[in-house]
């Protein structure tokens, strides 16, 4: 059985009590900000689970159960999307309420058992569907690269995870609707989409909404999400929060990811490939005009690393490794998992972007995570509204124009200490001779030297390289970037060393 760190969250976390779902008319996002609002003001309480015969289905009897595409939502009509659902039990307990919205009018999408065919490959246990159930999650299918087959991009499904992926892409990364308490001593808090509403596309429509009703212990919340897919998937989303208590350490845009090894340390992996990671580094436009590149790492101990700021351009946890030999992988595919980029809407004001890397010795484990942590906490029963654009794709869509870090590479020195290969990729800014720059190598901790930068054969971009001794350090605090002058000639790269 394959039991990931997100389904083991989705399992464990406690869905709130949001009442029986009606149909109704004139829904807008105003009726989900409402329902957020109302049930801030009540006693959290988690919601009762399906039936036991449900909870003790096994991964593969869960497996087993195939959703029906000939049964797919607007199925044979003439909306551009369709819509496949998934059963509630096992990792997922506590199911969730899915409606259809026309013209303002809602509807229910009921579970339905017949929707499911029971593949025979395992035995299956004589599962009675009752009132309890409802979903665990959906996802979203449209035509894409092949004209009149409705392919799947978006899933929703487990907390407030989602997913999505552009043409080309294979299934990586994910996004949350909010992230509580990351790292912290005391534990994380997840809180979950409870309630889903689908506008009925037109026909001919290319984009599809989703409003998703928000509960944890902590927090309710009102989210919008406007996706529109293509080469990269785009969601236009608006949240609205409303605080049960005061939220001394939130996450807003919240990315998760894996990164298990790449070249820069892969001593404890035995292993045939040469990386294994969905994403390979933090990517972040800070509110001072720069451009920063952290490379991720697998540390041997919980690490944090805040990035201070004043209202970011956008931050994203990306894959940069884009060519099958990166990682000699048929299966997995990593080189085609997308990155994710975060674009705010309007002015987010003081805090930090945020990024927490968790020791993990399998690649099933989401241990990467990347967010937004506001300076000032959010104060129990003040209403907090954000908006902000995530972008699915192979590049993140920054328009600064600056030579972008393809590699980091790192190991032992000759003679002590540790040598450090940064790779940049073919640039005009970089086309003239080497010695036209400046490598700008610093650290607080440590005197890494000049470095030296020649150009790479290979890739026809430009190579940095350095030495630095770390001593008896426990860590070692790394920057470099090049510069023609006064001017930036790529983005500034940024590495923590951890011993």
């Amino acid at each position: 059985m394959t039991f990931t760190r997100r389904a083991f969250l989705a399992s464990s976390t406690a869905l709130a009590m949001t009442g029986p779902l009606r149909a109704g008319t004139g829904f807008s996002r105003d009726t989900v900000i409402a329902l957020a609002r109302d049930l801030a003001g009540q006693d959290y309480a988690p919601r009762a689970t399906v039936p036991q015969d449900w909870l003790d289905l096994t991964y593969p009897q869960y497996r087993a159960l195939r959703f029906r595409t000939d049964r797919s939502l607007w199925r044979g009509t003439d909306r551009p999307y369709e819509v496949d659902f998934f059963a509630p039990g096992l990792y997922f307990p506590r199911p969730v309420q899915i409606d259809t919205v026309q013209d303002g009018a809602t509807a229910p999408v009921p579970f339905d058992l017949g929707r499911f065919k029971i593949g025979t490959e395992v035995e299956m246990p004589d599962l009675a569907p009752d009132d309890s159930l409802g979903w665990s999650g959906f996802r979203l299918r449209t035509d894409l690269d092949l004209p009149g087959k409705k392919t799947e991009f978006c899933v929703f499904q487990g907390a407030s995870y989602f997913r999505a992926i552009g043409i080309g892409q294979a299934y990586g990364l994910s996004a949350r609707g909010l992230a509580l308490k990351t790292g912290d001593p005391d534990g994380e808090e997840f809180p979950e989409f409870t309630r889903f509403w689908l506008e009925t596309p037109a026909p001919g429509q290319r984009n599809m909404v989703v409003h998703a009703l928000l509960d944890s212990a902590s927090v309710t919340g009102a989210y919008r999400f406007d996706i529109t897919p293509g080469p990269s998937c785009v969601m236009e989303v608006e949240a609205t929060l409303f605080p049960r208590v005061d939220l001394t350490h939130a996450g807003i845009g919240p990315l998760t990811s894996m990164f298990l090894f790449d070249a820069t340390d892969r001593t404890r992996f035995d292993d045939f490939r040469p990386a294994v990671h969905d994403s390979d580094g933090l990517l972040i436009a800070n509110g001072a005009g720069e451009t920063l590149w952290r490379p991720l790492a697998n540390p041997r101990a919980l690490q944090v690393s805040s990035f201070v700021d004043r209202g970011p351009r956008g931050f994203g946890l990306m894959q940069r490794s884009r060519r099958y030999g990166d990682f000699h992988d048929l299966e997995s595919l990593y080189h085609r998992r997308p990155g994710l980029w975060v674009e705010p809407r309007g002015d987010w004001g003081d805090g930090a972007v945020t990024l927490v890397e968790i020791p993990a010795d399998k690649e099933i484990y989401d241990n990467i995570v990347a967010y937004w942590r506001p300076r000032t906490p959010y104060a129990a029963g003040q209403r907090v509204d954000l908006a902000y654009r995530l972008t699915w794709c192979d590049r993140a869509p920054l328009a600064d124009g600056l030579p972008r870090v393809m590699d980091t590479r790192m190991g032992a020195g000759l003679s002590g200490g540790r040598v450090v290969m940064v790779e940049f990729e073919p640039h005009p800014l970089l086309d003239e001779d080497p010695d036209t720059l400046d490598a700008l190598i610093s650290s607080v901790q440590v005197d890494p030297g000049p470095g030296v930068l020649e150009r790479n054969p290979e890739t026809g971009g430009l190579r940095l390289a350095f030495r630095f001794e770390p001593g008896d350090r426990d860590h070692v605090e790394l920057r470099a970037q090049l510069r023609r002058g006064d001017m930036p000639a790529s983005e500034v790269w940024l590495y923590r060393w951890t011993r």
